[in-house]
């Protein structure tokens, strides 16, 4: 056993670039859990500003300006974009949310009024387990409603946290683009000039990410889009909300398409019945995440590195729970760091162990 493992050890860890690789994955995971709640505009400044970097390429190389003028150009752009987000989109969201909790008590009381009916078409369903069930949902609503107002009552000091946030992670993302290699060199010092491993790594985990989040990020607007034009046409309620909601699920393949069809098939069922316009509704919801997860997803992460289902959903686990949206959001970058790095170590030169002559 005890020479098993050494021979693990110095297959894995005699290379000094190995180590070194190592090293930095250890101390930027501990630097993460440990800190990351106080590091929080840093690290959202840092994603933000490293997604911004792509545009900064192609605005100097394309009008052909310095690096300064075309960081501010890009940087107008981001600001302008993130204002049209906060008072053109997200007051449509804040109505219709708020339509919905209006609402809510109405759609609970007709829920209710459909389950209490269900032992008169279905005999495997009794009267007793439906009230069962229904005493337990009000249960449960009314402990949600204790911990919403909390959480209201709880949520003034993280407003103010919020509008910190608003104004220092604007400032981070300026200095992060402008300074970027002023930061990068001061930072490189504390690095051995041989890094050949952990360069190797970053190289493939660059060309991932980029590819991965510009495909996420156009395929959220493809996908709300879509939904927010099909649900529009038919007069869904609350299309503005849902659309988003469906444009989001795609962070979180597989699971969030399962997820969030339950709000659409309620709201839609709650309004219209079991009838033809609630079928032609869920026949285009149907359409569309077809075609994203069949042609949308192929066409925009052809250049991404394909994980296996299982390691995708695994990771959203791991992540999500470490980290929460943003461990959601780069669940499956993070699972091809994780893929690059074990492929980086697999590919170390075996050293030979002594041989020990038999008896």
């Amino acid at each position: 056993m005890f020479q098993t493992l050494a021979n693990w050890y110095k297959r894995y860890f005699s290379d000094p670039h190995a180590v070194l690789l190592a090293l930095i994955l250890i101390v930027g995971f501990t630097v993460v859990l440990t800190m990351g709640n106080m590091l929080a505009p840093a690290l959202a400044a840092i994603v933000l500003a490293y997604l911004l970097e792509d545009i900064v390429q192609y605005v100097k190389h394309r009008l052909k300006i310095p690096r300064y003028y075309s960081v501010l150009i890009v940087y107008i752009l981001f600001l302008a974009f993130t204002v049209f987000l906060i008072f053109g989109i997200v007051p449509s969201i804040v109505f219709q949310v708020k339509e919905l909790v209006r609402e809510l008590p109405n759609y609970i009381a007709k829920g209710k009024e459909t389950l209490l009916q269900l032992p008169q078409h279905y005999s495997l369903v009794s009267v007793k387990q439906v009230e069962k069930f229904v005493e337990s949902f009000d249960k449960e609503l009314a402990t949600m409603g204790q911990q919403v107002l909390t959480f209201s009552l709880s949520s003034i000091p993280n407003m103010i946290t919020l509008l910190v946030y608003s104004i220092l992670v604007p400032l981070l993302i300026f200095f992060f683009l402008k300074d970027k290699w002023i930061l990068l060199s001061w930072l490189s010092r504390f690095l051995p000039p041989e890094r050949r491993m952990a360069s190797q790594v970053w190289e493939e985990m660059d060309q991932q990410l980029g590819n991965y989040v510009r495909g996420k990020f156009w395929e959220i607007v493809i996908v709300t889009v879509a939904c927010v034009i099909s649900f529009g046409l038919m007069g869904l309620k609350y299309a503005i909300l849902l659309s988003v909601l469906v444009g989001l699920s795609v962070l979180v393949p597989y699971i969030g398409a399962a997820v969030v069809t339950i709000p659409v098939a309620f709201i839609a069922y709650f309004q219209w019945g079991w009838t033809s316009e609630f079928a032609y509704l869920m026949v285009a919801y149907t359409i569309i995440q077809a075609l994203d997860g069949n042609v949308l997803v192929p066409l925009l992460f052809s250049e991404v590195v394909n994980l296996h289902p299982v390691a995708i959903i695994v990771s959203i686990l791991v992540f999500g729970g470490l980290w929460g949206f943003w461990g959601i959001f780069f669940a499956i970058p993070l699972a091809t760091l994780v893929s690059a790095t074990l492929r980086a170590f697999s590919h170390l030169p075996e050293h030979e162990s002594p041989v020990t002559p038999t008896p």
